[in-house]
């Protein structure tokens, strides 16, 4: 969808500068009844940058992407786009292109049409707005399904279109508002990378919403999660996996195992072992505490009298994850799969910290 009105306004708020523009939301806060969709979210985007907005349902992040396309007004805070304040600015004036999930083309328009349909709005003369429609098709490899109305694209081709008409105007920032959901996987994988790879070619800022961890990880420069309308952590994808900096994040991207462990003065106690504590210690304030393990920081040794039993195994390709019970709560572990037929479901294991450190959070009340 263009951000664009059928009023005779054709200029920007503010002037297109050719490359991706800085953005800034300041302390959003917005309310809907009981609800706060946004307590207190900043999130800074640097020109070009993709940044992708993760959490689960409910937790904001559309509501943040509509604050800063102008289709919310926030309770209070700011939104600032190349260092304006456009928080009262109309959507329409914002200089902004946005896909949706739901494709929005006009079934009575050709996909050249539907591209071109913003360059209308501004404007521009007939034979300009076809020839950019058809650049931006070819772009997006559809220039031989130009005269093609809707009905009689793919899915795919229909969410391709969507996307060359939201760059046609050449906007500030691009919004994508979990455009690849609706598709299935062989071409929701082929599209993410088509996306991603336009988005460097044209080093426009982009803001990307998600609640799909492997397309927020394989997209993004950096990735906020979000929960109950605040940012947990905006970090670089690997930084985010390897090294949370909460409980939530943690165990929301990617896959962890919570293990009870015994609190040291200058540590934990974890499989027989001592291990360091990543992050703040003095957060924790009671002794219940657990750690929060990727499979990969956990090895496996086979023992005749470990303590640990698989009772799970799973083929991953080159890894094989095993399910390992340990003293009530179930460890997961990724080892080799040319090793895995020495863990047949039932063998005793011992198991070691494969980490320097560990992060640690207070036992949830009901575990």
């Amino acid at each position: 969808m263009i951000l664009e009105s059928h009023t005779t306004q054709p200029t920007p708020i503010v002037e297109a500068s050719g490359s991706g523009a800085p953005v800034l939301l300041n302390d959003l806060v917005r309310q809907f009844g009981a609800t706060r969709a946004l307590d207190g979210f900043s999130l800074t985007i640097a020109p070009g940058e993709f940044v992708a907005l993760l959490g689960p349902s409910g937790c904001g992040k559309t509501t943040a992407l509509r604050v800063l396309a102008g289709f919310e007004q926030p309770d209070s805070g700011s939104v600032h786009v190349h260092g304006q304040d456009v928080s009262g600015v109309p959507a329409q004036r914002r200089d902004m292109g946005m896909v949706f999930q739901s494709y929005s083309l006009f079934p009575n328009m050709s996909a050249r049409d539907n591209v071109a349909f913003g360059l209308q709005l501004r404007r521009q003369r007939t034979g300009a707005r076809r020839a950019r429609a058809g650049e931006l098709l070819e772009l997006v490899g559809l220039s031989e399904h130009a005269s093609k109305y809707p009905h009689q694209l793919s899915g795919g081709q229909q969410q391709r279109v969507a996307l060359a008409r939201a760059l046609a105007i050449e906007p500030q920032v691009l919004l994508l508002d979990e455009p690849l959901s609706a598709l299935d996987a062989k071409v929701r994988a082929e599209l993410r990378d088509q996306i991603r790879e336009l988005q460097q070619r044209l080093a426009i800022t982009t803001l990307f919403v998600t609640h799909d961890q492997e397309e927020a990880l394989s997209m993004a420069d950096r990735v906020c999660v979000m929960s109950r309308g605040r940012a947990e952590q905006v970090a670089e994808p690997s930084v985010l996996y390897a090294k949370p900096a909460t409980a939530f994040v943690a165990e929301f991207v990617g896959v962890s195992s919570r293990v009870p462990v015994t609190r040291l003065k200058d540590g934990v106690q974890l499989f027989g072992a001592r291990a360091k504590i990543r992050g703040d210690v003095e957060s924790l304030a009671g002794s219940d505490i657990d750690a929060l393990l990727r499979p990969e920081d956990v090895s496996a040794k086979v023992a005749s009298d470990g303590l640990g039993i698989v009772n799970h195994r799973s083929f991953l390709g080159a890894t094989t994850r095993l399910g390992v019970e340990l003293g009530g709560v179930s460890v997961k572990v990724d080892v080799r799969s040319s090793d895995a037929e020495l863990f047949e479901l039932g063998t005793r294991v011992d198991l070691a910290l494969s980490s320097r450190d560990v992060l640690v959070t207070e036992r949830k009340k009901d575990a």
